[in-house]
């Protein structure tokens, strides 16, 4: 008599701490990629927050120049779309353009022909190739910025004689207009242009940079005093933060899609990432090789196997696999052991006459055994699985 000791049972599903431990490093990379993001964001949000806002007391705002500006009678108006700035062609005014680039090209040639003959001041600051032809023609921005940002004035501007050295390198600027006053050069090109207009007594002032308006430079050699002259000339200032919800820049003619807005360096760079990617792909796909049969590290018993599949055949209500397995396996024990080659162990023709020579069977029910249908339901694989074991105990008999 013999007692059946059951096998322990299994789990082929992770707990939970087995989880926590693979993806815990995942986990802590994507946690501190997430930190490092938010501090970057926030690092940079401060740093430019404002960014030559009249309104603005952070470093890089310009509401000290709006003071003082202020306390000598200069009133300074912000707007942020071109109909708002057009308003203020007038004599008594002073126009400030913070980014002229990010103007699109009509509304940058409208701005021009609304200020070009009114008697105003137009200051751009910064200005560079994609805006300077259609706002100040005539003038051609040189794609290389200057090596100093202090300079010294070196024309007969009387604002820029009065105010002496100051931070205007950045942009360069070189012109054909006979007028021109060409201050703070560069290796030759100034960084600080003024034009006169045609007619109407106004001009049109290009700034290279934006440091002498900011409030952490404005206390710096002659900034302040420049910054004054060059605003201050009319009783109102028109400050315009150009605005990419500015329904003007929507117009079917000034529409820009993404790619218009992105720098030609990012379509590249994103290009070459696609091929790279392309190369990895093709890479890592290629088979290098034959496949290398690998000892396990960890030697795992048979019964666990067994019952492993087992489960997994359940689980997947695979009786025919199961079946199958059962019938090849005993088929393949069998063969040898009534002299039958292994390679002709799964053809009814050579093993059941062999077998029924054997054990003086009834051949069709070694048939139905051996190569029949795959069972109805569990009952009937366990049965099949009963019968085969007795008919490899029957077989190995003496």
């Amino acid at each position: 008599m013999t007692t059946e000791v059951p096998l322990p049972s299994t789990s082929a599903s992770p707990t939970a701490r087995q989880v926590w431990t693979r993806a815990r490093g995942v986990a802590l990379a994507l946690a501190l990629l997430a930190v490092a993001a938010v501090v970057i964001a926030v690092v940079r949000s401060d740093a430019r927050h404002g960014e030559l806002d009249p309104r603005s007391a952070d470093p890089y705002g310009s509401r000290a120049v709006a003071e003082l500006l202020a306390d000598r009678g200069v009133d300074t108006r912000v707007v942020t779309t071109l109909e708002e700035a057009s308003a203020a062609a007038n004599p008594d005014t002073t126009l400030l353009v913070a980014v002229p680039d990010l103007l699109t090209h009509r509304q940058q040639s409208l701005l021009h022909s609304e200020f070009a003959d009114s008697g105003s001041r137009t200051v751009l600051v910064s200005a560079g190739s994609t805006s300077v032809d259609r706002l100040a023609p005539g003038v051609i921005a040189d794609p290389a910025t200057s090596f100093g940002s202090t300079l010294d004035p070196v024309c007969d501007l009387p604002a820029a004689v009065r105010a002496g050295s100051a931070d205007t390198g950045g942009l360069r600027y070189t012109t054909a207009h006979l007028g021109a006053d060409e201050c703070y050069p560069s290796e030759r090109l100034a960084t600080l242009l003024r034009i006169p207009a045609a007619t109407g007594g106004g001009d049109t002032v290009l700034l290279g940079a934006p440091d002498i308006l900011l409030n952490d430079r404005l206390d710096e050699h002659g900034n302040a005093s420049l910054a004054l002259q060059l605003l201050g000339s009319r009783p109102h200032l028109v400050w315009y933060l150009p605005s990419l919800t500015d329904a003007s820049a929507a117009s079917e003619e000034g529409r820009r899609s993404l790619f218009n807005l992105l720098p030609s360096g990012w379509l590249w760079g994103t290009a070459q990432l696609f091929v790279a990617a392309a190369l990895a792909a093709l890479w890592r796909a290629r088979r290098l090789g034959p496949l290398v049969p690998e000892r396990l590290p960890v030697a795992i018993r048979a019964s666990e196997t067994v019952e492993g599949r087992a489960r997994l055949y359940r689980k997947a209500n695979a009786r025919d696999r199961a079946a199958t397995a059962l019938r090849s396996t005993t088929r393949t024990r069998l063969a040898p052991l009534v002299g039958v080659p292994v390679s002709q162990a799964h053809t009814p023709e050579t093993l059941l006459p062999s077998l029924s020579t054997r054990l003086h069977g009834d051949g069709q029910s070694l048939r139905d055994l051996l190569f029949g249908p795959p069972p109805g339901d569990d009952a009937a694989l366990i049965t099949l699985a009963d019968r085969l074991d007795a008919l490899e105990r029957e077989v190995r008999r003496p």
